[in-house]
């Protein structure tokens, strides 16, 4: 373990969260590597602690709140700055004020404070590199306080959502303003080609995500001629397409197909998906189990026989790893990043998005063929194995901080 390794601060819009524990999963990997990683979350954790499993709940122990400072922390991290460097907090100021959301001045204020907030904290642990993941308003804030501090600046960025509202996301600038980018997908990489300056290319490196496969157990999925059991887990929302594969759902029940589907998650368009599954009277092969921890997932994908994410927009789905690293063969659709990681009719399958015919008719072939399903989770279990082990890419995103820290010294 190379303790020489300088600190660093890992800045996350929401910090512990179910939907980001590939976030945690990545820090903690690189606690083992040497690297000391302090924790700051501008919202608080998506659930109270006692509904966390224990390393949730050190994390969140750990994680330094930026808006639980509330209006007093702020003043008091305003005025240490007005005393200490007040040039470089005017100037931090009037760009947050440039960065507003939809041209609203109170919110380029907000991450304003909030960036005087999160300097102050990285000051006081003596924190020179600050990354951010994703890049949205918390890569905002990142600009900022590389303003405010003139500290090493690198994001993970993962899309779609950042690629939704190019302008208004100010990701031009945050290309401009990074030390170092790193990108989930050759999709993102060629997208933020695609919108910054050539200048800035050379900052950009493919570091996928991944899973540790010892922390899944692969299993043959049993072909007795028994009920198929569907998976999908994922936030419940438009973009992830649940409504699709309730309404493919139908057509799978009106072939006479024997299934069901389990739904895990939460989110906005729960309503919508209860409301479609009544309207095709699917109560009795469909289940909505709602959000459900890492260990209860797992249990679930023990027991499935198909997982699927009909996605509308995706970075490269962590789940879909995690699905395939358990054998079990996945049919999703062809967007972003998807294809980098299942290849239709190898590693798994591919629907048309939004094309619900297109999405039963893959189903079909793996409900109706078990042959099919096990070939694929064979050659799905090799693809994680090869490109998406957490460890060896967890090793790559460290030599790529220790060389960037080396240069930054």
């Amino acid at each position: 373990m190379n303790t020489a390794l300088p600190p660093m601060a890992y800045l996350i819009s929401r910090y512990p969260a179910i939907s980001h524990t590939f976030i945690l999963r990545e820090i903690q990997r690189l606690r083992t590597l040497g690297h000391t990683i302090f924790t700051a979350s501008i919202n608080p954790p998506d659930r109270g602690v006692e509904a966390m499993e224990p390393y949730e709940r050190q994390e969140a122990n750990n994680t330094f709140f930026v808006k639980a400072q509330g209006a007093w922390g702020a003043l008091t991290a305003l005025l240490y700055w007005c005393v200490k460097s007040p040039l470089q907090l005017a100037q931090m100021v009037g760009a947050g004020l440039g960065m507003a959301k939809a041209g609203n001045r109170l919110y380029g204020l907000a991450y304003a404070l909030e960036a005087a907030l999160v300097a102050r904290w990285m000051q006081q642990h003596d924190l020179r590199h600050l990354h951010v993941h994703f890049g949205n308003a918390g890569a905002t804030v990142g600009v900022l306080v590389k303003q405010l501090i003139g500290c090493h600046l690198s994001y993970t960025i993962h899309g779609p959502d950042e690629f939704d509202d190019v302008p208004g996301q100010h990701l031009p600038l945050k290309m401009q303003q990074a030390d170092q980018v790193v990108c989930i997908s050759q999709f993102a990489k060629g997208q933020l080609m695609r919108i910054s300056r050539p200048e800035d290319w050379a900052k950009f490196q493919v570091c996928r995500l991944g899973v540790d496969p010892a922390q899944f157990t692969f299993t043959a999925r049993k072909s007795a001629n028994t009920t198929t059991k569907l998976l999908c887990v994922g936030r419940l929302s438009a973009a992830k397409g649940q409504v699709l594969l309730v309404q493919a759902c139908a057509q799978l029940r009106d072939q006479g197909l024997d299934f069901s589907l389990t739904l895990v998650g939460d989110g906005p368009d729960r309503q919508r998906i209860e409301q479609t599954i009544a309207s095709l009277q699917l109560g009795s092969h469909i289940t909505l189990t709602g959000s459900l921890n890492q260990e209860a997932v797992k249990a679930h994908f023990a027991q499935a026989d198909v997982f699927v994410l009909p996605s509308l927009a995706e970075g490269i789905p962590v789940v879909l790893m995690e699905a395939m690293s358990s054998g079990v063969p996945c049919v999703s659709t062809p967007v972003n990043g998807i294809p980098e990681l299942i290849v239709h009719d190898s590693t798994g399958l591919l629907a048309t998005p939004g094309d619900v015919d297109s999405l039963a008719r893959q189903l079909t072939r793996l409900i109706q063929q078990p042959q099919l399903r096990q070939s694929l989770a064979d050659a799905a279990h090799g693809k994680v194995l090869a490109d998406f082990d957490l460890i060896r890419n967890v090793a790559r995103l460290s030599q790529c901080f220790t060389q960037a820290q080396r240069v930054a010294a």
